[in-house]
């Protein structure tokens, strides 16, 4: 099941997902971001060790971040 959230401002749930990109310099980065519908193939269970969710209060869209 994936991690989902909802949006305080919207009302909307959003789903986690995580992806490797290529950045310019060919260095691989892992990116974590959320969507209001679940793909299997990218979606998480879990918010990564580490992490805090946080909400844009202009957008009300959610978002990680490392925790403080």
């Amino acid at each position: 099941m994936a991690f989902s959230t909802e949006s305080k401002k919207s009302g909307e749930t959003y789903y986690l997902h995580s992806k490797e990109v290529t950045l310019r310099g060919g260095r691989l980065q892992r990116i974590y971001y959320f969507s209001r519908k679940v793909d299997e193939a990218t979606a998480l269970d879990e918010i990564p060790e580490g992490y805090e969710i946080m909400e844009n209060s202009r957008t009300g869209l959610p978002m990680l971040r490392r925790a403080k």
